[in-house]
């Protein structure tokens, strides 16, 4: 028998229609940060991962927020570096020689309090106005072996204690519009404000005070900036910016585009156009009485210069290999050349690259850098490379040896091989007062090295870097000193980090580098090692 079964369709009730006496007048509700408060969930003013109005958790009226921060970095040091012995005076029975004891250690404290006072909605969206003023507050304390080192009067001895406060930002920020519905805008900046003109601070990285006008297009893919920047007087031991001088006249004109995916996914491409204008014509003595402009080499004379720099960088990976690459050519003139005290045409190149692999809990990496040093110290060219101020992320970066120690060439220390956190050897008096010089030996660096991220909080690094000249004509001419070698000498280093929260709020490194001397260091120095030990200790809140 065959039996049929058929549904029955049932049919829901339909909503009915509200009338008119259905609807009530709006009831205020509270913004979505009151929302948050009658829950429950109170302001705690030291806690900054709770609620907190310190922290901009909350606007402290209308839309604007205010976010304070605070940050103790803490440096200990002790090292080896070549110290000249004191021309007019020594410290030591027996110092004939050109360097005496190598020993130094340094103290420093650096508390930075920033604050920060904006309006808008900054989740999507950049602010409206934003007000912020970082002012930081510096002890140092130095220790040497030899006099003339802090100061050159001899009384001061061998130890120097200074304190500073100084401005690292005061800036006001003015978003001036959006140009999609992403939100991609238009925004300029005025004031001491930090910039680096690459990914990893080979040419310019500095809290300077400037005019900037940037932001961003199709979905953030395209950034851009364009900048004036005029360059502050540094106090000389502590590095800050000291807005009680004059500002140098040396100014420095910035356009760069970042373009994300640009040919291939997940790198960035970068381009570059700088020009640096320099018109320091007056000598200038730094704060423990040493010459600084023009720099103790040659005929001593002040000079300008003007030149550009051409440079193209990448970031990123290409499937599981991470690169990151930077070139620069660098094209100009110049008054008075140190060595020359002639007009001479600059044209100087630099490329470097780090590439790196990531293994499960380690990253394997391996560093490149090249900048082309002067053949030829009397003729009308210049072609050793330097930058405008460099602090590179890079072979180890202030870990390494010969990345964070300046190394003293001649005229008593006043003019070193590599300045303090940079890596060319560039024969200037300092990064923080000195002038660029294209007269100098420049850097050849390969490289390697491993991360190794042990525990979520801790980590640690091992680096190994060759370094060598690229041409030794300058180092020879400066020190009267003919057939000096090229190889510098292997930098080794190693370097304990510990997150003990996981979070950036407390960070402990400790780190140990040991620079085995190559021919031309023994030539120039000693063929005994020079060690380093550094330990730092950050706190934010």
């Amino acid at each position: 028998m065959l039996i049929k079964c058929v549904a029955k369709e049932v049919r829901k009730p339909r909503i009915p229609v509200p009338s008119l006496k259905d609807y009530s007048p709006a009831i205020a509700i509270p913004d979505r940060w009151r929302i948050v408060e009658s829950l429950g969930y109170e302001n705690n003013w030291y806690d900054p991962y709770n609620r907190n109005t310190l922290k901009a958790d909350t606007p402290i009226h209308d839309d604007w927020f205010f976010n304070l921060s605070i940050i103790a970095d803490t440096v200990f040091e002790y090292r080896d570096v070549a110290t000249p012995v004191g021309l007019q005076s020594s410290a030591n029975a027996g110092d004939l020689d050109l360097y005496g004891g190598s020993k130094q250690s340094q103290f420093i404290e650096n508390l930075a309090v920033e604050l920060v006072y904006y309006k808008g909605d900054t989740v999507f969206r950049p602010p409206d106005y934003e007000f912020r003023f970082t002012p930081v507050f510096n002890y140092n304390a130095t220790k040497l072996e030899e006099i003339l080192g802090v100061d050159v009067n001899p009384a001061e001895g061998r130890t120097r204690y200074q304190d500073f406060a100084g401005v690292q930002a005061a800036f006001i920020d003015v978003h001036l519009r959006n140009v999609s519905d992403n939100y991609d805008f238009d925004s300029i900046r005025f004031g001491i404000q930090p910039f680096n003109a690459d990914f990893r601070g080979f040419l310019f990285q500095e809290n300077q005070l400037g005019l900037r006008l940037f932001g961003t297009r199709n979905n953030n893919i395209i950034q851009y900036n364009l900048a004036w920047f005029r360059r502050l007087e540094k106090d000389t031991n502590s590095g800050l910016n000291n807005i009680g001088e004059t500002p140098r006249n040396d100014d420095i004109f910035v356009a760069n585009l970042y373009w994300q995916d640009l040919f291939v996914l997940g790198h960035t491409s970068q381009f570059t156009v700088l020009y640096n204008r320099n018109r320091e014509k007056d000598f200038f003595f730094d704060k423990n009485g040493v010459i600084q402009r023009p720099a103790s080499i040659g005929a001593e004379r002040p000079r300008q210069y003007d030149v550009v720099y051409f440079g193209m960088n990448s970031d990123g990976h290409l499937g599981r290999l991470n690169i990151t690459s930077a070139f620069y050519y660098a094209l100009g003139k110049q008054e008075n050349a140190p060595l020359s005290d002639a007009e001479t045409d600059i044209s100087a190149y630099f490329a470097a690259a780090e590439l790196s692999f990531d293994q499960d809990w380690i990253r394997w990496r391996a560093s490149f850098l090249y900048a082309s040093g002067d053949d030829d110290p009397y003729d009308d060219i210049e072609t050793g490379f330097d930058a405008i101020v460099e602090n590179p992320l890079f072979a180890g970066a202030d870990t390494s040896y010969w990345i964070r120690q300046a190394v003293p060439l001649i005229g008593g220390g006043k003019v070193a091989l590599s300045s303090r956190n940079g890596v060319l050897n560039n024969l200037r008096s300092s990064k923080e007062h000195g002038q660029s010089n294209f007269t100098n030996p420049g850097t050849v660096l390969l490289g390697i090295g491993a991360d190794f991220d042990v525990l979520p909080e801790l980590r640690i690094s091992l680096n190994a870097n060759q370094i060598w000249f690229d041409n030794t004509s300058s180092v020879e001419v400066a020190r009267q000193q003919a057939g000096i070698s090229k190889e510098i000498g292997q930098d080794l280093s190693i370097a304990t980090i510990y997150r003990p929260f996981m979070s950036q709020n407390i960070v402990l490194r400790l780190s140990y580098a040991v620079l085995l001397p190559g021919e031309a260091y023994q030539q120039l120095y000693s063929d005994h090692s020079q060690q380093s030990v550094l330990f730092n200790a950050i706190f934010t809140y």
